[in-house]
C-alpha cells in the first residue's frame, strides 16, 4: 500500500505528515532523514490500527502542480 506523504522545509530540517493518516507526524534534518522516518511513523501507526482491530485507512490522496502567472 502506498500514502501520499506532505514534506515541508522548516528553519530547524523538514516535516512530513499524511493527508490519509491524520495525526501521523515526522520530522528530520534533511528529505531523505524525514522520509524514511515518515515511512517508520505509519508502519508503526497501522500497525497499531491492526492491534487494536481498527481498519486501515485508504490512500484518497494525490498531488500534482499547476502553472500560474507569476
Amino acid at each position: 500500500m502506498s500514502y501520499l506523504i506532505v514534506i515541508e522545509k522548516t528553519e530547524t530540517g523538514y516535516s512530513a505528515y499524511s493527508p490519509d493518516i491524520p495525526g501521523c507526524v515526522s520530522t528530520g534534518k534533511s528529505r531523505e532523514e524525514v522520509e524514511k522516518s515518515m515511512q517508520e511513523a505509519i508502519e508503526f501507526h497501522l500497525d497499531g490500527l491492526r492491534e487494536e482491530g481498527y481498519e486501515i485507512p485508504a490512500s484518497h490522496s494525490y498531488a500534482t502542480k499547476i502553472e500560474v502567472p507569476a
